[in-house]
């Protein structure tokens, strides 16, 4: 498969090139990092400051190029949704600032840091990310090869309550296809995908560098749903793959497929009335998806995709090295 993901490497090295190249040295120091640097695996979609170089420290053309490297990394989709999500945090800022909420300045739609590890012109591997509140983006490329996790999407608030944007939703099918396939399931089926009637204050992998995929309940398996309510799993898998650009969401499909979707699980936790507080996770480990809508008065969405083999370009690189030695 590795032919099918050269385009996205090769597009990705472009763009991670022409973007450098536009920086000024100050710029490019604070954008980059040697692809080993100690902090290669953290993260987090807390609020904050990130390591890497921020759209707010970048002149108009140098944003542009910024975003053009984002999106060699997501489809057209994902894309627009991650766009969403930084414009989110400037509606957040308003309404933390009406409401007299500390520290609502930290919200702001240019708090998100590009960063790239190692050298995308070279033969070694290389990586690069995008991270502020709620957006955590990252890319590993080795030789041809890219994978696409820890990917991280959230919207606070998950619906806008008052203003000039009242009633958007930046993240509407993370719930609502999540709710069809719930809704879909005869009792006895809901009895086993429902694992508990309260659901957790967050995601339960947190944002560990390494995700502890034991922490997250199997709930109802693949193998034991009729062939629609399958189709509904199946959807809603789609969904969160179909974030990344195509060779790379195709490529992680396709495993999924051939590993066998039977294993794949679904659990719920919380209410299964809109409005209130509830979670959702598939798992077919090492694989994961993980949704929690809990803080916030239950207006609040986290959503992560993991995976053990691929996250950080771990299997990629096993085998690059193993090459090399």
């Amino acid at each position: 498969m590795a032919g099918s993901q050269a385009g996205a490497a090769a597009r990705m090295t472009e763009a991670a090139t022409t973007f450098l190249a536009a920086l000024s040295a100050e710029q490019r120091a604070a954008a980059t990092a040697p692809f080993d640097t100690g902090d290669h695996r953290d993260w987090t979609y807390l609020p904050g400051s990130r390591p890497g170089l921020p759209l707010a420290d970048m002149d108009d053309a140098q944003q542009g190029l910024a975003m053009e490297l984002l999106a060699t990394g997501l489809s057209a989709a994902g894309t627009d949704r991650a766009g969403a999500i930084m414009a989110l945090d400037a509606v957040l800022r308003e309404l933390e600032r009406e409401a007299g909420v500390s520290n609502w300045e930290r919200r702001d739609a240019k708090r998100y840091w590009f960063r790239v590890l190692g050298d995308p012109g070279g033969d070694a591997p290389w990586a690069w990310r995008v991270n502020g509140h709620h957006l955590a983006v990252h890319l590993t490329v080795v030789g041809d090869r890219v994978a696409g996790t820890p990917q991280f999407f959230g919207a606070n608030p998950a619906l806008v309550p008052s203003g000039p944007h009242a009633g958007l939703r930046t993240l509407p099918e993370s719930e609502d296809l999540a709710r069809v396939l719930l809704g879909s399931l005869d009792a006895d089926r809901r009895a086993v995908a429902i694992v508990d009637p309260i659901a957790p204050g967050d995601i339960l992998t947190r944002h560990d560098p390494v995700a502890d995929i034991g922490r997250v309940p199997r709930g109802l398996a693949y193998a034991d749903m009729t062939e629609p309510q399958q189709g509904h799993l199946t959807t809603l898998l789609r969904h969160y793959l179909d974030r990344l650009t195509p060779e790379v969401a195709e490529e992680s499909w396709q495993e999924l497929v051939v590993a066998g979707l039977e294993q794949v699980t679904f659990c719920w936790a919380g209410s299964e009335q809109r409005g209130l507080g509830h979670y959702y996770a598939l798992t077919a480990p090492p694989f994961l998806l993980e949704y929690d809508n809990t803080q916030n008065d239950n207006n609040h969405i986290h959503t992560v995709w993991r995976d053990l083999r691929h996250d950080w370009g771990e299997d990629l690189l096993a085998a690059h090295y193993a090459r090399q030695h």
